[in-house]
């Protein structure tokens, strides 16, 4: 666009100090350095030329700039380079379709240029951190954004664009090459065939049809048969989460019974009182339990004594052939008229005893010898009165053990060696 075709234009070229950025293409540098060169380039949206930044953000990425300027940025809450939404990291046609928006931005040049000037006029009237337009009356939360969110930034995105020539054999740069020396994965992937206007407008858009095929095969938390289940799982603390964090984002679903926070396992277990508020609490916490900027993983707890499908006590074990059975029942005790008629309990008499039966081997038979020991046999005893019958102990005076160094003769010690040796000195 040419500054002598509209002169009005030409006052309201923007002009701006620092671009609207998501922490991705910002990059994790905090020293980073940009340049800055005013209305060098048209927007690739509305055509009208705008500050253009570029910057390097972190160490083997690849350089980047601004692709449109802050007024069409603003009107989709979007970054100036990547166009994904500032607030979830997704792309403007996932979220229209989540939140239910049609996109009211005009196609043609002359009625764009009309909708952005009176854009541009509410936008002068806020702070610029108001969305204005259909994002203004949009719904402040949704569950499919949830799921989808990126909570976390994702640098991989800002690696070089792969080398052409490499990929030809025709790359003499080396390890100069400022891109990848990597194959593609698919030349036909309808990633690698994106357009700028259709992420903006919501049309088209590969990156945001393969959300929201990953949205539709997302699985549900089904609650389990057992109603008296009122616990759920809350996995993936690591420490950060407390139990003031559990509680400030549980109590809205019901009256909550305890808060158990397993240290060692980096999770939490939540009871509530009613089955519920566990029902509603797991509805709306699954795949969308966002506390202290980690994503944590809500599942139903299992009954107290229950034990995993897949544990050792479900298996079942086959009997030992060879032993023996389990024992009979005692018999029953004697009916009272028949131990009165005994004369047993009568006043004067001795207390009864109770007369056991025979084991069950010896009713009518003669119990069987027990089974010889092959292996061990034990010698016949002694005849009686023999040495080997008597105890040990009786068998006579033992004589005292005998050490050297009780000898008082040795080393000189006695009077008789002292004796011969003064003797043989004289």
């Amino acid at each position: 666009m040419s500054k002598s075709t509209n002169t009005y234009n030409r006052q309201n070229w923007e002009t701006a100090d620092f671009p609207i950025l998501c922490q991705t293409c910002l990059g994790d540098n905090p020293y980073i350095r940009m340049t800055k060169e005013a209305h060098g380039k048209e927007c690739k949206i509305c055509a009208r030329p705008f500050s253009v930044f570029r910057w390097c953000p972190g160490r083997g990425m690849r350089y980047k700039k601004t692709e449109v300027c802050q007024t069409c940025s603003k009107l989709k809450n979007i970054c100036q380079t990547c166009l994904l939404d500032l607030e979830y990291g997704l792309p403007v046609q996932v979220r229209d379709s989540a939140l239910g928006l049609k996109d009211s931005v005009p196609k043609s040049d002359v009625n764009k240029e009309y909708y952005t000037q009176n854009m541009e006029k509410q936008l002068a009237n806020t702070d610029g951190t108001t969305a204005v337009g259909e994002l203004e009356r949009a719904e402040a939360k949704n569950d499919l954004l949830l799921k989808l969110a990126r909570t976390t930034p994702y640098y991989q995105r800002n690696k070089p664009h792969i080398c052409s020539f490499w990929v030809k054999g025709e790359c003499n740069r080396g390890d100069e090459c400022p891109y990848r020396h990597e194959m593609p994965s698919d030349p036909n992937d309808p990633l690698s065939r994106q357009n700028i206007k259709d992420r903006y407008y919501g049309i088209k858009d590969p990156v945001a049809q393969k959300l929201l095929k990953r949205a539709s095969a997302m699985p549900s938390l089904k609650p389990p048969e057992d109603k008296t289940i009122t616990t759920l799982y809350i996995g993936g603390l690591e420490g950060r989460v407390s139990v003031e964090d559990l509680r400030d984002h549980f109590y809205q679903f019901g009256e909550i019974r305890s808060i158990n926070i397993v240290q060692r396992q980096q999770c939490a277990f939540v009871c509530f009182t009613t089955r519920m508020a566990a029902e509603l609490a797991a509805e709306r916490s699954f795949n969308k339990l966002i506390l202290q900027g980690r994503r944590l993983k809500v599942m139903w707890g299992r009954a107290q004594g229950q034990a995993p499908p897949d544990s050792k006590s479900s298996v079942k074990l086959t009997p030992v052939p060879g032993l023996p059975g389990a024992l009979p029942p005692p018999p029953p005790p004697p009916p009272a008229n028949s131990a009165a008629a005994d004369g047993i309990g009568a006043p004067g008499s001795a207390p009864a005893v109770p007369i056991l039966p025979p084991p069950p081997h010896t009713i009518g038979a003669i119990p069987p010898p027990p089974p010889a020991m092959a292996h061990f046999r034990l010698p016949p005893p002694p005849p009686p009165g023999s040495q080997a019958s008597i105890p040990p102990p009786m068998r006579g005076h033992r004589p005292p053990v005998h050490y050297p160094s009780q000898d008082p003769h040795r080393l000189g010690t006695g009077k008789q060696n002292y004796t011969n040796e003064s003797k043989v000195s004289n």
